[in-house]
């Protein structure tokens, strides 16, 4: 039973395209907080399940879903997906009115929000790319945290709407900004979950009772959300839920080649990306990415 309370704001005519186990919680969201929403899904059954359960209405295709709406988010699955969906033959960029806004929440390239912003605005339209962090959980509960990049007035149209499936809306540059925002969250937990990893199996080789070490660690300087969230876990050797090795392998791919062409240097992600290929030729492309510690065991 979902316990989340809502500002009231004035409601809007939404649409929604993708319902994965990201934007089917956040849709429902939407549609608690009271907007009109419409929804599509490229398997037409998802998207007739979650009418059923939520209200509102689904469309046959993204062009359909999104006429008459005053804000379109988007949540599928990388560039290919989004570019389908926006710009493809029943895409969603010509038939949205004129001075509506798309909001992209896939963790994409940053190329790809700035293709988006330019053909949005030669339409009459506004576009803020707006990846999210917080996984399924967080969608569930609506406490996601949204890293936005785009037009400043756009974003104050749809910060509000937003946050009824988010506890922090931010924007934090021009477009292209929020997705290079996700790349250095995705970084910096690539390395966390390697450094857990390792300190558990350490301490396992070690013969220590690993929860009661990290119930200590956990009040000092160690503690992150992957040790509170994640470390009991990776003790007890489950992994069949959060977010997918195969994700996080395609979002460190982004980070890589942005890397490659901003001159960064990324050693520590390169390594842990080659460390999850392995736990995909081990069959564990659908694990949880705390798997990186069944390598070390």
């Amino acid at each position: 039973m979902n316990s989340r309370s809502y500002e009231p704001i004035e409601a809007q005519d939404v649409a929604f395209l993708g319902l994965g186990v990201m934007g089917g919680p956040m849709a429902g969201h939407l549609a608690r907080a009271g907007h009109r929403v419409t929804v599509y899904n490229r398997t037409a059954a998802k998207a007739q399940a979650w009418v059923a359960a939520h209200g509102g209405r689904s469309a046959a295709t993204p062009a359909q879903a999104v006429t008459g709406a005053d804000i379109v988010f988007a949540c599928v699955g990388n560039d290919t997906d989004l570019h389908s969906v926006t710009l493809g033959p029943e895409g969603a960029l010509r038939a949205m009115k004129p001075g509506a806004v798309f909001v992209d929440h896939t963790t994409a390239s940053a190329d790809i929000a700035r293709e988006l912003d330019a053909a949005t605005r030669g339409l009459g339209l506004s576009f803020i790319d707006a990846p999210v962090s917080g996984g399924n959980l967080g969608a569930v509960a609506g406490t996601l945290t949204v890293m936005c990049g785009g037009d400043a007035v756009a974003f104050a149209r749809i910060q509000p709407v937003a946050l009824a499936f988010a506890k922090a809306v931010t924007l934090l540059g021009p477009s292209g900004a929020g997705q290079l925002a996700k790349m250095v969250n995705q970084i910096a937990i690539a390395g966390l979950v390697q450094g857990l990893a390792e300190a558990i199996a350490f301490g396992e080789k070690a013969g220590l009772d690993m929860k009661a070490v990290l119930g200590v660690i956990g009040k000092g300087a160690a503690q992150s959300w992957q040790m509170d969230n994640r470390g009991p876990t990776m003790i007890e050797n489950r992994f069949d839920f959060g977010f997918a090795v195969d994700w996080m392998r395609k979002d460190l791919g982004l980070c890589l080649a942005e890397a490659a062409r901003n001159g960064a240097r990324l050693p520590v992600a390169a390594l842990v990306d080659q460390f999850y290929g392995d736990i995909q030729a081990g069959g564990g492309q659908r694990q949880d990415t705390s798997s990186l510690i069944q390598r070390l065991r």
